[in-house]
């Protein structure tokens, strides 16, 4: 990748929604849309997703990914690879949170929420979640990645430079520093294995037997 960014935000809460990393790939699907839409995101760019004061882990590393593939919500839809991110509010957690929830309906044309975290507990859009979500346009996809979640690891300070102190993405900073960038990234493959290494920061707010 020449001149690859890195886009950084803080996640206030983490529940397996955004991003949803369960089968075999980590899916961006709502929120964030100004990483979403970005016109400087391109494929090979990574995404990380920090942690935050309200969930107790300022500057640790929630995930990493590095995009693959942006598709809009229509092919995430329809993909067979996907059909098991689609919600089933009724289901374990797992499924509670599939993030294949947006599609335009042939009829009107209008984009469609399915019942799903982000809609009223009646099953009723959620128009701010669904402004805020249709408004990325896009679905960030990735095979590369690292979710830690609740198990999030302290990024050591030599890393600070990915630390993100503001609420909003960060990632102009950075814009084609590769070496800093591929410097971090070589951390975390020097450590983990690339996949799942936690639940979701909030799980543990539920009683599960």
């Amino acid at each position: 990748v020449i001149n690859m960014n890195c886009f950084r935000y803080k996640l206030e809460h983490d529940c397996g929604f955004a991003p949803n990393p369960f089968h075999g790939t980590l899916s961006l699907a709502t929120c964030k849309g100004q990483i979403r839409k970005n016109k400087h995101l391109e494929i090979g760019d990574w995404i990380i997703g920090l942690g935050s004061v309200a969930m107790g882990n300022l500057n640790h590393l929630i995930f990493a990914m590095q995009l693959e593939e942006k598709i809009t919500f229509d092919d995430y839809w329809n993909d067979l690879r996907f059909q098991c991110k689609k919600p089933n509010i009724n289901g374990s957690l797992l499924q509670l949170y599939g993030d294949n929830v947006y599609h335009t309906d042939a009829q009107t044309a209008k984009i469609i929420q399915e019942d799903c975290a982000h809609s009223k507990e009646d099953g009723k859009e959620n128009m701010k979640h669904y402004n805020r979500d249709v408004d990325g346009k896009f679905v960030l996809l990735s095979k590369n990645f690292y979710y830690f979640g609740d198990n999030a690891p302290l990024i050591p300070p030599e890393y600070s430079y990915i630390y993100n102190v503001a609420r909003s993405v960060k990632y102009l900073d950075l814009m084609g520093d590769d070496i800093r960038i591929q410097e971090f990234i070589n951390w975390i493959g020097e450590k983990y294995e690339i996949g799942i290494h936690g639940d979701p920061c909030n799980w543990k707010e539920f009683s599960i037997d």
